[in-house]
C-alpha cells in the first residue's frame, strides 16, 4: 500500500511540475470526441467502447481528445474520455461490466466470454489471453491530446489487508505542442484471495508517443507486462460452499480460505515485452475552406497518398512452476520433466507491414480509400525437450516460423451517412501459407420521426492456421505435436439497429465453424480403495481436439433502457444457441439489469447514483479451467455438471463532485441463496459477499 501511495504522490507532482512549467502551446479547439455515444456498445469500426458508458457533454473538458490505433495500418478511431460517472461501480469487476464473464473468482484471475461472440481470436501466445482485464494490446493503447496535463489517478479496495483485493490505475498525458504528445499509464492489480493459494499480482505498464502533422503522422507504444498468479485447481469439494454444514459435521462452518483446495506451490509467472511503431508519409496539396457561416477561411491539408508502416516486436516468456508435493503428483497424470519445478516457453515475434494508400475526399471523385500492404513476420518459440526421452535431460529448441502476407482495404470514413471498411489479407508463404480472411463492416445513419435511426452490418470469413501452441507444447504436465491439424473455416454476418432517442438497441448474428480447435479434458480415472470402500478418481490431462464438422453459433441480444423522472431501468438481454453443446458449450441466456435513481444535490455540483444491478445466465456446462496452462477447456465428460442459475446482485452508491467519482459498494448481496452455490466455473466459487470502495481524480493542470 505504502507504494501504491508513493507512484500516486510522485504522479500528482509530475502533473503539477507539467503545469508550473506551461509546456503547452495554445491550439485549436477540439471536439467532443464522445459524441453520439448512445446505447452503443462498440463503434463504428467494430472496436468495443464502454459498456456502462453514458456521455455528458459537459464532463469533457475543452481540449481534451482521445483516440486508439489499428495495430496494422494505424488507422485512427476516436473513443470517449473517461471521465464519466455511470457504471463507475463496475469498472473493476473481472467478470465484465455487465456480467459476460465466466473466471476464478479472485479479482483479475483468468476469465472467458460466455457470449460467444465477444470471444477473441487465439494469439501466437495464448497464455495471457485470459487475462485481457488488465493487459493491453498496441489496439487498446489510449492516445490523448490535450490542451493541459491530464492526469488520472484511480483505486480500488475491497475486503481487509490480510484477504483483500486492491488496484491502483494512472494515466498520464501532456501535450509538447499541438501535434506532438506523449504519456504513459499504470495499472497494477493485486489480489490476495478469499480462498487459499488464488492470489494474483498483475502489473501493466506503457509509455505512448505520437506526431499528428499534415505530411507525417506517427504512433509509438512500449508495453511491459507482468502477470503472476498462484493455482489452486478449484475446492477439494464443492460441498464446502454448496453444503457447508454437512462438511463441517453440523459444526460451524468453514472460513472461505480454510476450504482445503486441490494444489499448493503453483504458480503461473507471464511476462511481456512488446514495442509497436506505426508512421506514414502524406503526399497531398492545401485547400482554403470556408467555415462558420461563410465568414471564416481556412487553409486546411489534403492528402492524396499515404506511405505507411508498422512495426511489431513481441517478447514473451511464460515460466511454470510446480513443486513435486504429494498434493500436485496426485493431482496431475503427467511428468515428463522430472523432478525440476520449473517449465519455461518463451515466444519471440518481429512483424514489419509497408503499404500506400490513396487516400479518401481529396478530390468529388474519391468516394472512398484504397490501400494496398504486404507483411513479413518473424516467429520463434522455445520449447523444452528430452534427449531420447529421459526425462531430466532438458534442452531448449527453437522453433522458427517466416509468413509472407499480402493484403488491401476499402474504406469510407467521411460524412455522416453511410461509412464502410472491407480488409482482405492472404498469407503467401511460410507456416501459414494459404490462410486468408476477408472483413467488412458498414453502417447507415438517417433520420427517422426526428430520431436519429442506425443500422451496422459486419461480416467475415476465415480460414486460420491454428496457433503454434495449439501444433506444439512441452511442458512439465503436458505435451503434444499435432503435425495434422487442419485450418479453421469461420463465417460470420451480424447486424445491429440502434436508435439513440428510444435508448434501444438489438443486434443478431449468425457464425458457422469448421474444424473448431478446443482443449479437450482428457483426464485419467482410477480407482483408490480405503477400508474395503473404493472411490473413484481422475488425474488431470489437457490435450488439443480438432472437430472436423460443422458448428453454428446464433446469437440475439436486446439492450432497452428506461427512465421515468429520477429513476432509471437499463436492461441487457442475449440469447445464443450453439449446434453442438458437447464442444462448444453456451448458456441459452445471459442477463443484465440495473435499476437506480440519479439525482442531483448542491446546486447539480453534486450527482448521485444509487441501486442495484443483477447478472444472471442460465444453466450450462461451463468451461474448467486448467491450472498446468492456465486456459481454459472442456469439462472431464464423466464428471461434467452444470452451473448458473445464480443471480448475482450487487447494491452501490455513486457519487461524482465536479472532478472526482467515488462509488461504495455491497458485492454478492443474496449471498446464501439456492444452497449458496455461486460458481462460474466448476470448482471456483465467487468471492463471498464483501464491501467495495473505488475512487478516481481526474486533473488538468
Amino acid at each position: 500500500m505504502k507504494k501504491i501511495l508513493s507512484v500516486a504522490a510522485a504522479l500528482l507532482f509530475c502533473g503539477s511540475m507539467y503545469a508550473q512549467n506551461n509546456l503547452l502551446n495554445e491550439f485549436d479547439q477540439f471536439g467532443n470526441a464522445a459524441s453520439g455515444m448512445g446505447n452503443n456498445r462498440y463503434d463504428r469500426n467494430g472496436n468495443p467502447i464502454d459498456t456502462t458508458a453514458v456521455i455528458d457533454a459537459s464532463t469533457i473538458p475543452i481540449g481534451l481528445k482521445s483516440w486508439k490505433v489499428d495495430n496494422r495500418l494505424g488507422t485512427i478511431t476516436e473513443v470517449p474520455v473517461d471521465t464519466l460517472q455511470h457504471g463507475f461501480q463496475n469498472t473493476n469487476d473481472t467478470g465484465g461490466p455487465t456480467g459476460h464473464y465466466t473466471f476464478l473468482g479472485n479479482l483479475g484471475a483468468p476469465r472467458i466470454s460466455h457470449v460467444f461472440f465477444e470471444r477473441k481470436e487465439t494469439s501466437q501466445f495464448f497464455f495471457t489471453d485470459p487475462y485481457d482485464f488488465t493487459v493491453r494490446k498496441p489496439e487498446d493503447i489510449i492516445y490523448t491530446n490535450t490542451k493541459s496535463p491530464f492526469t488520472n489517478l484511480t483505486y480500488y479496495k475491497q475486503g481487509n489487508g490480510r484477504y483483500g483485493e486492491e488496484r491502483f490505475k494512472a494515466h498520464f498525458a501532456v501535450n509538447a505542442n499541438k501535434r506532438l504528445g506523449f504519456g504513459f499509464d499504470i495499472d497494477y492489480t493485486y489480489g490476495r484471495g478469499k480462498y487459499s493459494n488464488q492470489s494474483t499480482a498483475l502489473f501493466n505498464g506503457n509509455l505512448f508517443a505520437y506526431y499528428q502533422g499534415d505530411n507525417y503522422d506517427m504512433h509509438f507504444s512500449f508495453i511491459n507486462d507482468n502477470l503472476k498468479v498462484a493455482e489452486n485447481g478449484g475446492l477439494e469439494d464443492d460441498r464446502y460452499i454448496t453444503n457447508p454444514l454437512e462438511m463441517a459435521g453440523g459444526r460451524r462452518t468453514y472460513n472461505t480460505y480454510d476450504m482445503p483446495v486441490n494444489l499448493s506451490d503453483v504458480w503461473n509467472h507471464n511476462t511481456g515485452y512488446h514495442a509497436f511503431l506505426t508512421h506514414r508519409y502524406n503526399l497531398g496539396f492545401y485547400r482554403d475552406v470556408t467555415e462558420e457561416n461563410d465568414t471564416i477561411k481556412k487553409t486546411v491539408f489534403v492528402p492524396v497518398t499515404s506511405f505507411i508502416h508498422t512495426l511489431s516486436l513481441d517478447i514473451n516468456r511464460r515460466k511454470y512452476i510446480s513443486y513435486d508435493t504429494q498434493q500436485n503428483q496426485e493431482y496431475f497424470e503427467h511428468n515428463y520433466l522430472g523432478n525440476d519445478s520449473t517449465d519455461i516457453t518463451k515466444h519471440f515475434s518481429i512483424k514489419n507491414t509497408i503499404g500506400i494508400s490513396l487516400r479518401e475526399g481529396f478530390n468529388k471523385w474519391a468516394k472512398a480509400g484504397l490501400t494496398a500492404f504486404m507483411s513479413f513476420e518473424h516467429r520463434r518459440f522455445t520449447l523444452t525437450d528430452t534427449l531420447d526421452g529421459t526425462a531430466g535431460r532438458r534442452i531448449p529448441t527453437d522453433h522458427k516460423e517466416n509468413i509472407l502476407s499480402v493484403g488491401g482495404q476499402l474504406i469510407k470514413e467521411q460524412g455522416k451517412t453511410f461509412h464502410y471498411n472491407v480488409l482482405g489479407e492472404i498469407a503467401l508463404i511460410g507456416e501459414d501459407a494459404g490462410q486468408f480472411s476477408i472483413e467488412g463492416r458498414g453502417d447507415l445513419n438517417f433520420r427517422l420521426f426526428n430520431d436519429t435511426v442506425r443500422l451496422e452490418a459486419n461480416a467475415y470469413i476465415k480460414n486460420l492456421n491454428p496457433t503454434f501452441y495449439y501444433r506444439h507444447f512441452h511442458s512439465k504436465h503436458y505435451w503434444w505435436d499435432n503435425n495434422d491439424l487442419s485450418k479453421i473455416m469461420r463465417t460470420r454476418i451480424e447486424g445491429q439497429l440502434s436508435i439513440d432517442r428510444w435508448k434501444t438497441r438489438l443486434k443478431a448474428g449468425v457464425e458457422n465453424i469448421k474444424n473448431y480447435t478446443y482443449l479437450d479434458n482428457t483426464s485419467v480415472k482410477y480407482t483408490e480403495t480405503v477400508n474395503d470402500e473404493s472411490s473413484v478418481y481422475y488425474k488431470n490431462d489437457v490435450a488439443v481436439k480438432q472437430h472436423s464438422g460443422n458448428i453454428q453459433v446464433f446469437s440475439a441480444s436486446l439492450c432497452q433502457d428506461f427512465k421515468l423522472g429520477i429513476l432509471h431501468l437499463d436492461n441487457e438481454v442475449t440469447y445464443q444457441t450453439s449446434s453442438n453443446q458437447n464442444i462448444l458449450p453456451l448458456p441459452k441466456l445471459v442477463l443484465y439489469h440495473n435499476l437506480y435513481i440519479k439525482f442531483a444535490l448542491a446546486k447539480k455540483v453534486l450527482n448521485i447514483e444509487m441501486g442495484a444491478d443483477v447478472r444472471y445466465f442460465t444453466e450450462y456446462y461451463a468451461p474448467d479451467y486448467a491450472p498446468a496452462i492456465g486456459q481454459f477447456y472442456l469439462q472431464n465428460a464423466d464428471t461434467k455438471y452444470k452451473l448458473g442459475g445464480y443471480p448475482l446482485v450487487n447494491g452501490y452508491i455513486n457519487l461524482h463532485l465536479k472532478r472526482t467519482r467515488i462509488f461504495v459498494q455491497m458485492y454478492n448481496l443474496v449471498q446464501g441463496t439456492r444452497g449458496n452455490s455461486y460458481f462460474l466455473a466448476p470448482h471456483y466459487p465467487l468471492n463471498p459477499r464483501i464491501l467495495k470502495i473505488g475512487i478516481s481524480w481526474n486533473f488538468f493542470d
